[in-house]
């Protein structure tokens, strides 16, 4: 088939990307039978589908009906370079005429011997999803009833991308984040613990994690953090830093040097990255523990007989921000006290202002069982409505003598 699409033609098209049959298959079928349809009505030779990576400015070939080598050799365009990079830079249809390396960064297109290509973006609403062209071995033109059509095929595979992408980056940072959360609590004489860690209602698994590890000499690692962001690439961080932490507890018992060297880790591979940490370490007596902070919050302490206070140890810049000397503080905690590390979206709402969920957090943490207290906090400051951010918290108690 070939020629301007006649209304019958483009019913084919509108019955193809919206056909519900295409509900129960992989994207990678729903992508072939769209592309196979809009060659054939088109008339055009080849059909390419390249998603655009905004972290790298590249457009990647994901599917393609005609050259299925862009997607076996993973074709990469840069945004502005070339034909595709020039729809994905201009955001706009381009109809070219002439196919040779002056136009044309894809050598593949060249080999083929495409004579004109058409390309529209993939947008969803401002964003830049992807880039989709078609290209004819022969000299054609596209009229603007061609270009129309395209960009309906563009703006429903714009569509099936973002849902996929979604759906596959939430499902890859809640497994990444269940795998990096300890999955049992550690069991120390004169210490025990209990957690809590529930993922917010905002799209996107966040950053947030909580470690507990063994240090040299019957020491103990204590780890609350928070990365900026949500999604992949905030799970992502967090498990960078978390590995990192670790690595350098090893190398110093002063916890502001560790989190000093995380901070110029993070200043030199991840410059754009943002976290808040608070890193203890426990000495085998349990009865204090070395603190830094770095832009978190402070842990509440509970005494026995005395009423729930924060902590008081100065806080530092978050890692991230250029900071000349991170401070270390030593925080006593006597036998049957009770030390609570937490996230800011267990005492954060939109409806009050944060003191409110500090208030109520220190009302709730007593000097009782790890567990008690866990459940506690979570029915005061969470009860029956979901949380916007994610949740961590460690309750750590001092038993042994």
């Amino acid at each position: 088939m070939s020629g301007t699409p006649t209304a019958d033609d483009r019913l084919q098209v509108l019955e193809a990307i919206t056909d519900s049959a295409l509900g129960h298959l992989d994207q990678d079928k729903v992508m072939a039978t769209i592309l196979a349809r809009v060659r054939e009505v088109l008339g055009a030779d080849t059909a390419t589908v390249l998603r655009h990576d905004p972290s790298a400015q590249l457009l990647q070939a994901i599917a393609a009906s005609g050259i299925e080598e862009e997607v076996y050799q993973n074709v990469r365009i840069a945004v502005g370079a070339g034909f595709a990079g020039r729809v994905a830079a201009e955001r706009r249809p381009v109809v070219l005429d002439r196919v040779d390396e002056t136009t044309v960064v894809n050598v593949l297109l060249r080999e083929r011997g495409l004579r004109t290509l058409l390309g529209v973006p993939m947008l969803a609403g401002d964003e830049l999803v992807g880039v989709l062209h078609v290209g004819s071995v022969t000299p054609r033109e596209f009229p603007e009833t061609d270009v129309e059509l395209l960009q309906l095929v563009a703006a429903r595979l714009a569509l099936e991308l973002q849902i996929d992408v979604s759906t596959s980056d939430r499902a890859a940072a809640s497994a990444l984040q269940r795998s990096l959360l300890p999955g049992r609590l550690p069991e120390i004489d004169g210490l025990r613990f209990s957690a809590r860690y529930v993922p917010g209602t905002e799209p996107g698994v966040g950053g947030d994690w909580y470690d507990l590890f063994p240090l040299p000499g019957d020491r103990l690692g204590i780890v609350m953090g928070d990365v900026a962001g949500h999604g992949l690439t905030a799970a992502v961080i967090m498990g960078r830093l978390r590995s990192a932490l670790r690595a350098y507890a090893l190398e110093s018992d002063d916890p502001a040097e560790v989190l000093s060297k995380l901070d110029r880790k993070v200043h030199h591979f991840e410059p754009d990255a943002l976290a808040t940490v608070a890193y203890g370490i426990v000495p085998p007596s349990h009865d204090r523990v070395a603190l830094s902070l770095a832009g978190h919050l402070p842990p509440v302490l509970a005494i026995p007989g005395s009423r729930s206070v924060f902590v008081d140890v100065p806080v530092d810049p978050p890692i991230g921000v250029i900071v000349s000397k991170r401070r270390r503080s030593v925080v006593e905690v006597p036998h049957g006290s009770v030390l609570a590390f937490y996230t800011d979206g267990l005492v954060e709402r939109r409806d009050h202002l944060i003191d409110v969920g500090l208030q109520r957090l220190t009302d709730v943490v007593t000097a009782d069982e790890p567990e008690v207290v866990c459940s506690r906090v979570m029915a005061a400051l969470v009860g029956g409505t979901p949380a916007q951010d994610d949740i961590a918290l460690l309750v750590a108690r001092h038993d042994g003598d």
